[in-house]
């Protein structure tokens, strides 16, 4: 049986499918850049490597180019917004995990433009629910601030979608993805 939380789940990865569909058609008909100022992609991402017995996270990525840095190599400024949502379950409990972070991301400039590799440190906040079946436990929640530290890379297929990974702390250890340009 399917608990409540995992049909929003459900819905709420459809949902971001189609906005990331609808985005890029939209981005098609915007003028080809890269990853420079003004630029903004938005993207659906698997995690893998999560907490205890969960297989797999789904979420989603949001990063919009702030600003060029030129005292540091010639790099932009990123503001980028995630969330990711995993759960799992036994007989005697289910444990659900939603991280949901903001980081200032670092892209380094490169000679070639296809790839952008970045850094980037944050905050965020997880929303942790457990559900503990039996006599004399109680439920559990863990929700907290945390930090977030992680290094990742796009690598454009066109000026408007590009294949996305990141690695680090803060929600799965891997996360995969593809973006596309909204303008």
């Amino acid at each position: 049986m399917r608990r409540p939380l995992d049909r929003h789940l459900s819905k709420m990865v459809v949902a971001i499918a189609c906005l990331a569909m609808a985005a890029q058609t939209a981005a098609a008909q915007a003028k080809s850049t890269y990853f420079t100022t003004g630029y903004t992609d938005i993207g659906p991402t698997i995690g893998i490597g999560n907490l205890g017995s969960a297989s797999a996270s789904f979420g989603g990525r949001f990063e919009h180019a702030i600003k060029p840095l030129p005292d540091l190599g010639n790099g932009m400024l990123g503001i980028q917004v995630g969330a990711e949502y995993y759960s799992w379950s036994n007989p005697f409990f289910s444990y659900t995990y939603i991280p949901i972070g903001v980081t200032a991301n670092y892209h380094f400039k490169l000679d070639e433009p296809k790839f952008d590799p970045f850094v980037g440190l944050g905050l965020g906040y997880q929303i942790i629910n457990c559900d503990f079946k039996g006599t004399g436990v109680s439920g559990c929640s863990n929700s907290a601030v945390y930090f977030i530290g992680r290094a990742g890379a796009r690598y454009f297929f066109s000026p408007t979608m590009a294949a996305y990974a990141d690695a680090g702390a803060g929600a799965a250890t891997l996360s995969l993805g593809i973006m596309f340009k909204l303008h």
